[in-house]
C-alpha cells in the first residue's frame, strides 16, 4: 500500500469515488506536468455536506469539514487521472478555496484551514501550497464551501 494510502486509512478516511461534474466542464485537465482539479463541492454519498452562509447556517467546525471533504474529492479525481500511480504526485501547488458567507464574515482563511491541513495530514511536504480564501455570497447548489487544486505531477 502507497504512504498515501496508508496515511487515508490511518486517519480512518476512504477515497470516495471521483465527483461528477454539476454542469458543463471536466473533473480536471491536464496540461503537461500540471492537473488543474476543477472545483469540489463537499459531496459525500452523493449529497452535499453543508449549505448555506457561515457562520449564519453553517458554523466554523462545520464548514472546515466541508473544505476537507472537497479536498478529499479532490484528491480522488487526482488519483483517478494517475490511475492510482502516487508516485507521478510531486506536490499540490495552490488550493483556491471559496466560502459562502455572511458579509461581516472575516475567517475565509480559517475555514480554507480544514482543507490545507487535511492536505498537510496526507501527504505531507508534498501537500503544503499556496492558497488563496475567498467570500463570496453564493455557490453552486448552495453549497457552504467550493475548493479547486492545482498539482504538479512528474
Amino acid at each position: 500500500m502507497h504512504p498515501i494510502d496508508q496515511k487515508l486509512a490511518e486517519l480512518q478516511l476512504v477515497w470516495p469515488a471521483p465527483p461528477k461534474p454539476v454542469a458543463s466542464y471536466v473533473p480536471c485537465v491536464r496540461s503537461g506536468n500540471l492537473i488543474y482539479v476543477s472545483g469540489q463541492l463537499p459531496m459525500k454519498e452523493g449529497q452535499l455536506m453543508a449549505t448555506g452562509k457561515v457562520p449564519s447556517a453553517v458554523n466554523l467546525e462545520a464548514a472546515q469539514a466541508a473544505a476537507r471533504q472537497c479536498v478529499l474529492n479532490g484528491l480522488s479525481i487526482v488519483r483517478n487521472e494517475l490511475g492510482g500511480d502516487w508516485n507521478r504526485l510531486v506536490r499540490v501547488v495552490r488550493l483556491g478555496v471559496f466560502v459562502q458567507c455572511d458579509d461581516e464574515f472575516t475567517q475565509q482563511p480559517q475555514v480554507a484551514n480544514g482543507a490545507s491541513d487535511l492536505l498537510q495530514q496526507i501527504l505531507g511536504e508534498q501537500g503544503r501550497h499556496a492558497r488563496a480564501a475567498l467570500g463570496t455570497n453564493a455557490l453552486p447548489l448552495g453549497a457552504t464551501v467550493e475548493v479547486e487544486m492545482l498539482v504538479e505531477i512528474n
